[in-house]
């Protein structure tokens, strides 16, 4: 597909962010070529996703020199190291938050996930990154939790913008959007302006498949085997219709005449894991107005070159099919309510690895530097 089919696939409503970051391709030009060729206009990461690009590159040598030279220690090191990077990229995707008019152009940048379960210290690191960072086009991403969904709506009412990750259930869509929408009245209620606060929720979708598949495969039967590859597809979309609804709320009209926008939701975890399936099956199968999909270069490159540009539309028969795949899965004793809370358990735990392997990246150089 060549760039006039991604300009083609961005008209049908779906905004195209690219789900990695690395000094290196911010300040050689490789994020701001991705914005020029493929119609990147936004930007997610994680701890992960700064642990692979810290251990990768030689590009932090000299800020690591620097921290170490004052006697930084490790996760001091590690935030000023990440903030910089996001600064970065708010700064190439500044002119796209300003051609949108704050729509996009946004860079994402998660909490600590050990606060996932600490609402108040969720908040009060969110206000440091923003504080921080200085961009007006960056979000902080604060998974779904029950204490994070509280850290959400608190950061929307003082005007901070938000991506509410970690969601694999359309229940927690639901709650996400409310979460939305409970901050942004309780800001306009306070005379906070809404320009500003912009928010996404993040659904992951192919680590639904990974989990049910496996399920699938241990039954082995003809019937289970028609099913492996469905249900992450039919879980997203009935989070969108979940999450579309939650806006039949009394209280929006009123907030979207003050300037509120729609929190969309963000469609992650998109590259395909299991081979047998096709490269774009995440990006192909979720072609909707309104919505984000993030995704790494790779698969950023195969829907470049034969993604679908155009989705059938989603309607009342597309969530009535979706829900008979979820009914499907009673056959099997599957519960897809447990597989959710499990991947957000799991989820969290691979974070917080994530953050513990980039102390210990950081924390040799800090050490062995002379002071």
């Amino acid at each position: 597909m060549s760039g006039a089919g991604l300009r083609r696939l961005t008209e049908s409503g779906v905004s195209l962010w690219l789900d990695d970051i690395s000094r290196s391709r911010i300040t050689g030009g490789g994020l701001a070529e991705l914005v020029r060729t493929r119609r990147i206009t936004g930007v997610t990461s994680n701890p992960a996703i700064f642990a692979q690009a810290l251990a990768a590159g030689s590009d932090y040598a000299e800020q690591l020199r620097a921290l170490a030279s004052r006697g930084a220690a490790a996760e001091e090191a590690v935030w000023e190291l990440m903030t910089q990077d996001i600064r970065g990229a708010c700064d190439v995707l500044l002119p796209v938050h300003e051609r949108t008019r704050g729509a996009d152009g946004l860079v994402s940048i998660e909490v600590d996930p050990r606060l996932a379960d600490d609402s108040a210290a969720t908040v009060a690191q969110a206000r440091e990154l923003v504080r921080a960072i200085g961009r007006p086009n960056v979000l902080v991403k604060i998974p779904a939790t029950d204490a994070g969904l509280a850290a959400v709506a608190d950061c929307l009412a003082e005007g901070i913008g938000v991506n509410a990750t970690l969601i694999f259930s359309a229940e927690r869509a639901r709650l996400a959007a409310e979460a939305h929408i409970g901050g942004l009245a309780r800001a306009a209620a306070a005379g906070r302006s809404l320009a500003g606060a912009e928010s996404v929720a993040s659904f992951f979708v192919s680590r639904i498949d990974t989990a049910v598949d496996a399920l699938l495969d241990r039954d082995g039967s003809a019937e289970a085997k028609a099913l492996r590859g469905t249900v992450a597809l039919a879980a997203a979309r009935l989070a969108h219709e979940q999450h579309t609804r939650a806006y039949d709320d009394p209280r929006w009209p009123a907030l979207e005449r003050a300037g509120a926008r729609r929190q969309r939701l963000l469609w992650a975890s998109t590259a395909v894991k299991n081979p047998a399936y096709g490269d774009t099956r995440y990006t192909d199968g979720l072609i909707v107005r309104n919505t984000v999909n993030t995704m790494p270069e790779t698969t950023l490159h195969a829907v470049a070159d034969h993604g679908l540009t155009r989705g059938p539309g989603w309607d009342e028969r597309t969530y009535a099919h979706a829900r008979h795949v979820f009914e499907c899965m009673s056959w099997f004793n599957i519960s897809l309510r447990d597989i959710a809370l499990h991947l957000e358990e799991r989820g969290l735990k691979q974070f917080t690895a994530s953050w513990h392997r980039l102390l210990d990246t950081v924390a040799p150089t800090l050490d062995g530097a002379p002071r």
